[in-house]
């Protein structure tokens, strides 16, 4: 065998041979009777000793404070059945881990460890911020509703009631509702100095001074003015002036005579007086209206100058009333209604007025007192009639004028009003129908 360069034969080396691993060997089992108890193992030269004997000081120490020094036990340990265990020498501890005096164990520190400040719980309006939100908005919404309904049947209930349904009843249906809307000029519910200060005169009995339809339907709301000294046939009592069918009648008679004048049912009934007109006014805080020109009639006791300017109730009534020193007569004055009523609704209807339920109870029994309607109508029916003229007020309706042929029309009842045959039995006919107004009468409205 050649020797490799540098290196030793290797040639006679025992080469290892593997060998297969025999599985442990079973313990044999114990012969029968023999005893298979087992001793505990000891460390030598000790006596064998319980658990609890070696770690009796382990257990006193989870029972002493923090802080304290762990103490010897006040005598002997306690013998079971094993034999003690002779004393060590304590192992010094300055400067070292301490150890038990016995079998040299690390001790654990005099006591546990310290925790930290204990942090408040969280508070249950942390932990449900929006349970409680949820639960504030459910009970204003709650208060919202109730206070809100108090002023509507508060308002409702200062409203007063009169017949207004015709003796002989109402004409068939026609497209829409339409609301009778009336200006009385009733003074027996005022006293002498109410009379005195809105300058109302002292003539008996009541008329009309004003006179308008709302028509409310598929085409938008419709406001008609009906001239009050309009030549009409009243129902029994031949041609007169449409305002003499309310002295002669009432309300019925008025309803009956609309109705057979123009052809359109009446659905409601809606009235205020001159008392209730300016304490309406009065309870919005006066309504702002700009004069084209001075304005100046001792009848209606008003002197107003030119331009925008805020009128109280006395004022306010002697605007809509004034006729004599307008150089329109009754076609003036039904034009300066309509525009006043538009702007009271405007005011009438501002959100607080609607939102706020002590401003809507404030301003609803003021108008409430001074509203009557029809006894056969209901809320919703009445809400729609102003819901309606607050349209108007809005610019979302039409505000016309029954059209007129002659206004200085001598008749035996005195100076009346004509109207266009033509041009208002087509204005009629398309509120009856549902149809379009004729544009010539909405181009200005």
């Amino acid at each position: 065998m050649t020797t490799p360069p540098g290196g030793r034969d290797t040639s006679g080396d025992a080469q290892a041979i593997p060998q297969r691993r025999r599985p442990p060997r079973e313990p044999a089992p114990p012969a029968a009777g023999a005893d298979l108890t087992q001793a505990l193992p000891t460390r030598p030269g000790a006596a064998a000793r319980g658990w609890h004997d070696e770690h009796w000081h382990e257990d006193r120490w989870q029972q002493e404070p923090p802080g304290s020094t762990p103490h010897e036990p006040a005598g002997p340990i306690p013998q079971g059945r094993y034999a003690a265990s002779p004393p060590t020498t304590p192992i010094p501890t300055s400067g070292v881990e301490r150890v038990t005096p016995h079998h040299g164990y690390a001790v654990p520190p005099p006591g546990p460890p310290e925790r930290g400040p204990r942090l408040p719980a969280p508070s249950r309006a942390r932990r449900h911020p929006l349970r409680r939100a949820v639960a504030i908005v459910v009970v204003v919404a709650a208060l919202w509703v109730a206070g809100t309904a108090w002023a509507l049947l508060s308002t409702w209930s200062s409203v007063g009631r009169v017949v207004a349904t015709p003796a002989a009843g109402h004409i068939g249906n026609t497209a829409g509702r339409n609301y009778l809307m009336v200006g009385s000029d009733g003074r027996t519910d005022l006293s002498d100095e109410e009379r005195n200060r809105l300058g109302t005169g002292w003539a008996e009995g009541a008329r009309t001074d004003s006179i308008m339809l709302l028509h409310t339907g598929s085409g938008g709301p419709t406001l008609l003015s009906i001239p009050r000294d309009s030549y009409v046939e009243i129902p029994g009592h031949g041609l007169n002036k449409i305002n003499a069918a309310f002295a002669l009648g009432g309300p019925p008679l008025l309803s009956e005579t609309v109705e057979k004048a123009t052809g359109l049912r009446v659905d409601g009934y809606v009235e205020i007086g001159f008392g209730g007109f300016a304490e309406l006014v009065d309870s919005v805080g006066g309504v702002r209206m700009c004069l084209p020109a001075a304005i100046s009639d001792d009848k209606a006791h008003i002197d107003l100058p030119k331009g925008c300017q805020v009128l109280d109730g006395t004022n306010a009534l002697g605007y809509v009333r004034m006729r004599y020193s307008d150089p329109e007569g009754d076609l003036g004055r039904v034009k300066r209604q309509r525009a006043f009523l538009g702007a009271l609704m405007g005011k009438l209807a501002t959100p607080a007025n609607i939102v706020l339920p002590w401003r809507l109870h404030s301003v609803g029994t003021a108008g409430g007192s001074a509203v009557t309607i029809g006894e056969d109508d209901g809320m919703l029916s009445t809400i729609g009639a102003f819901r309606g003229l607050r349209a108007v007020a809005g610019g979302d309706g039409h505000s016309v004028t029954v059209p007129i042929s002659n206004p200085g029309l001598q008749t035996p009842a005195g100076e009346a009003v004509e109207w266009d045959a033509i041009k208002s039995a087509a204005l009629f006919e398309a509120l009856r129908t549902g149809a379009d107004l004729p544009a010539d009468l909405t181009a200005g409205s």
